[in-house]
This record gives structure tokens, sequence and C-alpha cells, in this order.
């Protein structure tokens, strides 16, 4: 084995020195791509020049949104230009006054410019009308969300890095710009427990913020919810802290308690006013989760880097998320048929332009208001230069964590330390942070070890783990290059708890593909099986799903041994738990939701109990 090692490692540094230097210009285009060609920052925000004038007009309706309890609607955008060009386009902006007057200077010798904030999409003039040049005339269809403020469509002459300021329409709000929306649930601490998180314009000295809830049918009850916010200084640079800083109004949390097991609930967000008055969000229901170790069907979806786009296609701030619609779509379409949801990093791709996290809310809203919805810490919510990320990068935008650990909520015992463990049924799932140390010796370390040696496998048979950096197997191109397959350190500690403990399956995303792998331990093959896996597995297979929208990463030229499965499009994971012995894995692509590919793995407990390579306990031949 170790000679088949050796000969293995010296042929893929043979293909790796021969396809590094014709593909090397290859990866540094796609990795610009695969993480976000930031539109937004093209625009020169601190450039704008004022030059409203009469001969351009812009016009929005309605004026008054939400009138029947929407949080969603959209506007009719007229544009007349009497000088019309091709780079013509329209800002929205929110709140509607946009002007110096809502900046901050850097200091007290430095005015500040006349915009100082980023609009939160924008569309070209000409995207309704090719003609508009000639005609000077166009009416743009735009989808506005209740983000607690009001909104204006600014007209901007002069493209994007040198934008001349023509024309503002009036102004558009909704009747009730502070009202609840976009629940999100989420396990709690115990099995028994589910979080609701959700976000509206009310801090704690205007309105009570509370949950009513109870079982379908059955009498309601009422809980408190606690509520969080956080400022333009808790973030740690630009955009978040700059051009991109946005409002996020108040973040509400509260814990449902003490839930019988596989049973509907209904909930309804509630905030009293200071004079009585009572604001209701809409009926939303959930069904509660299984006690642990319950034998139901259980079904879980998994999948990362997805973000969001907009539906009527207006550009945004990364604006190559163009799988995560369709994602999305998949999911809605299909919820009658999933228990839980696991989105494991890279949620949003706002980088920094805070607005993003609303918009995003909005689209997951009718799967996150109705399932758990868990998400695991990426790169582009957490990493920045010396804010204790692992990585020193810039992926977050200045939001270093802070705007992903209060909008959603996870049963870590400490938010920046975004690791927990969360059991579902028949699944007890591990989820790590890769931002942070995960090696040995390392607090993360000790926390995975012991969410592995704690579970009872005769109880929960099916034991997962989650990251989003692959810290185990991949041969997207960017890891073959560097020679690891994987992150970089990533399988030096893990591997020996993976094979120890007996870890079915780790998924990752951060590579914006799918590949799975054959049941693997130290780059070996521990089975040739393909399809249905019949006993112990003998590894860990290992699987990338990082194809839930952001703009895909592509592959090495050449496969490795352990590769069974590769894909180049978007996608996600179904897990199918049927009873304690039976486990169905499914890829689907979320263009179609077909499944492309599975496999079957069909086992007893003593299955679990018999020793492999590294995983035997000390025995004796003592009687």
């Amino acid at each position: 084995m170790c000679y088949y090692y050796q000969e293995q490692k010296v042929m893929i540094r043979v293909v790796m020195f021969t396809f590094v230097v014709g593909f090397w210009v290859l990866l540094s285009s796609e990795e610009v791509t695969s993480h976000g060609d930031h539109s937004f920052a093209k625009i020169g925000i601190h450039q704008v020049t004022f030059a409203l004038t009469d001969a351009a007009d812009v016009k929005a309706s309605p004026a008054i949104l939400g009138s029947k309890g929407q949080n969603s609607e959209w506007v009719n955008v007229h544009i007349s230009n009497l000088n019309p060009s091709n780079d013509d386009w329209i800002g929205v902006f929110s709140p509607a006054n946009f002007s110096d007057s809502t900046c901050l200077p850097e200091n007290s010798r430095v005015s500040p410019p006349y915009l100082c904030t980023a609009p939160i999409k924008f569309l070209y003039a000409n995207y309704s009308n090719p003609n508009y040049k000639d005609t000077g005339e166009s009416t743009l269809n735009l989808q506005l969300i209740n983000q607690r403020s009001d909104f204006s469509f600014a007209l901007f002459t002069g493209g994007l890095s040198t934008p001349n300021l023509v024309a503002v329409s009036n102004t558009v709000t909704f009747v009730n710009p502070n009202a609840p929306n976009y629940p999100r649930l989420a396990h709690g601490k115990m099995w028994d427990e589910m979080s609701v998180t959700w976000t509206s314009g009310y801090g704690i000295n205007e309105a009570k913020a509370f949950v009513e809830w109870g079982q379908k049918g059955e009498e309601q009850r009422l809980s408190s919810a606690g509520t969080l916010t956080f400022d333009q200084r808790s973030m740690c640079g630009p955009p978040a802290r700059t051009v991109g800083w946005r409002d996020p109004g108040y973040i509400h949390t509260s814990f449902l308690k003490e839930l019988w097991p596989n049973m509907v609930y209904t909930y309804k967000l509630g905030h009293k006013l200071l004079n009585g008055t009572i604001i209701w969000s809409k009926m939303y229901e959930f069904k509660s989760s299984p006690y642990p170790g319950q034998d139901s069907l259980q079904r879980v979806i998994i999948f990362g880097d997805m973000g969001k786009d907009e539906v009527d296609g207006s550009n945004e701030y990364n604006n190559f998320q163009r799988g995560s619609l369709n994602t999305t779509k998949q999911l809605i379409d299909d919820l009658e048929n999933i228990d839980i949801v696991f989105h494991i990093g890279d949620i949003c791709y706002a980088n920094g332009y805070l607005s993003q996290w609303d918009q995003f809310t909005s689209q997951i809203e009718r799967i996150a208001s109705s399932k758990p919805y868990m998400i695991a810490s990426g790169n582009h919510e957490r990493d920045w230069p010396n804010s204790g990320s692992f990585y020193e990068n810039n992926d977050s935008g200045g939001e270093c964590g802070v705007v992903a650990q209060t909008m959603f909520h996870v049963p870590s015992d400490n938010k920046d330390k975004f690791w927990y463990s969360t059991d579902y049924g028949m699944f007890r799932f591990c989820i790590a942070d890769s931002e942070h140390d995960w090696r040995e010796g390392s607090e993360q370390y000790n926390f995975i070890k012991n969410c592995f040696a704690s579970v009872d496998r005769q109880k929960q048979p099916w034991l997962i783990f989650i990251a989003h950096r692959v810290l185990g197997y991949s041969s997207s191109l960017v890891y073959a290059v560097e020679g690891s397959f994987g992150e970089p350190m990533g399988r030096d500690s893990l591997q020996k708890l993976w094979q120890k403990y007996k870890v079915d399956i780790a998924i990752y995303g951060h590579a914006h593909n799918y590949e799975r792998t054959c049941p693997i331990y130290e780059n070996t093959c521990m089975s040739d099986e393909k399809e249905h896996y019949k006993g112990g597995l003998n590894g860990t297979i290992h699987v990338v799903a990082g194809g839930g929208g952001a703009s895909l990463t592509p592959f090495a030229p050449f496969k490795t041994t352990w590769s069974i499965y590769r894909d180049y499009d978007y996608g996600f994971l179904k897990l199918t738990a049927y009873d304690h012995s039976t486990l169905l894995f499914e890829y689907k692509k979320s263009r179609d939701g077909k499944v492309y590919d599975s496999f079957m793995i069909s086992r007893d407990y003593r299955d679990i109990l018999a020793c492999t390579i590294d995983s035997c306990p000390s025995t004796t031949l003592a009687s």
C-alpha cells in the first residue's frame, strides 16, 4: 500500500507540472469569477456629479406598496430623457434621501461626498427598450421588498465610473415599512426547540416582540423574543463600513420549546406597540423535529455557495449567482418532501453591501419560514484581516461575521465560533467552522472530536460532517494546482477522526461544483463499489456540493483515482433516511430537479461496530 501511495504521489506531481503553467491563467480568471465580479464596485460612488436637469424625468408607480400586507411588490419606473445614451442607468436607493445630508465625513477637514451610499440594485435604461437611445423613453419593471425605509429611483448618465445624476423619481414606500418580515427557522440547543428569527423596524423602545404559536388547530401561546442590531462601527472595514452600509433594522429571535416530535405547528410574529396596538405578520407553519433516534422518513437538503439573484433582471453587487434562483425554485417546488435544509457557507455574497441580506432572506422566505434553515460560516461571511479569522483575506467585504451571526441563529455556544452539532432523528450533524482553526490541539478540533464521540450510533447511525471549505478531497483546479486536492492542512488532523469514528459522509462547499469520492482514507479508496454500499464503508465518502448558485469552478483536466462523479453544474444534495439501516444519497441539478448521481447505504448496527483500519479499539485476550 505504501508503494502504491508513493507511486500515486509521483504521478500526480508529474501531471501537475505538465498542466500548472498552461492552466495558470485560466485558474486566475476563474478565481475572480468564482468569488464575484462586483459590478457595483465599479460604480464611482464618490465621483457622482450633481447635474439635475428638466430634460430628464423619472416617475415610479404605485407610490404606496403592500396595501394587502405583501412584503414584495413590482414597481413601474418610467424614464424620459431628451439626451439619452446607452450607458444611462437607474439606481434604486433606500432610504429615498441619499444626498450628502446622510453622509458622515471621514474627518472634520473633509466634507462628505454628494453620494455616500451604494444603490440597492441598478438596471440600464435600455433594458426594456433597445431603442431607448433614439426615443429617450423606457419603462422598467423592478421588484421591491420591504426593507424598513422608503425608495427612490435615480437616473444617471455617463456610465458607471463617472455617473452624472440627472433626475430623481418620486418616493415609493410600503404601507408599514417597519412590519415584521422574513422569518428564519433553526434548531435550538435541544431537539425539541425551534428558534424563529425575523427582521423588523421596531426597536425595544418602540414595541415588544413576540411569537404566537401552538399545534395546528389547538390553543396558541406567546413566547417573547430577544432583539439585536448592530451599527456601522461594528463593521471591520469597507465597503461594509462605508458605501455598502445600510441600517439592518432589528433582528428578533424567539425560542419555541417543549415541542412534540413530528407535529405541525403554526406561528405568527407580533409587535406590541407602546399604545397597545399589535402589528402581526401573516400565519406560518412548520413540522417539529423527530426525537433523536426516532424511526421515521427523514429528508435532508444540503448545498453551499448559493447567493441571491434578482428576478427583475437588475444587477446587484456580485452579479454572478445566476444559478441561485433555480436552486431556490427547486426547493420551493419540493417543500413537501423536505424536512431540514443546510446552507453550508457563502450565504448571500453581500460582501459588505448590507442591503443584500434583506434581499436574500426574502428570496428564501418560503423555505426558511417552514423548514429549519441551518447555516455554516464561509469565507464571504467571516474573513477579514486582523479580525480573528483563520484566513487573512478581504472576502467578507468588512462584515467579519457580524451580519451572518446576527441575521441567522445557530445552536453554538459562541456566535463568533460558528461550530455546532445538531440532531435530526436518525442523523447527527457535526458542523465545523472552516474560517477558524480546526487543527489538532485547537478548541474546534476538540469540539469535532466530541461531536463524533458522543453520538449513539445505535440510535443515530447516520453521522455527517459539514464544513464550508473542502477539508477533505476535491479535484477542482484551484486545489489541484496547489497540489493538496483539498484545503491545505485540511485532512492532516481530521482524517484520523473521520476514520476512528466512522463518519459516513463529509460534505463541503467553497468549490462551486459537485464531486463525490469513493469511501476513502489517506488517499486510498477503501471500496470499489460505487452505487450500493452494503455493510461497513471502511472509509468516509467526501462530497463537494458548492454548486448552489455562484459561478462555477472548473475541475482539473485529469481525473484522480478516488473521484467517482464530477459535475460542472448547479445542484444540491438530498439525503433520505428510510430507517436505521437504509440511507439514500442523491445529487440533483438545479435546472430541472432531476437526479444525476446517487448511491445507497445498507447496513446493520453491527456493521458500524465492526473494526476497520485505524478504527479498532484496544482488545485483550484475557478472559
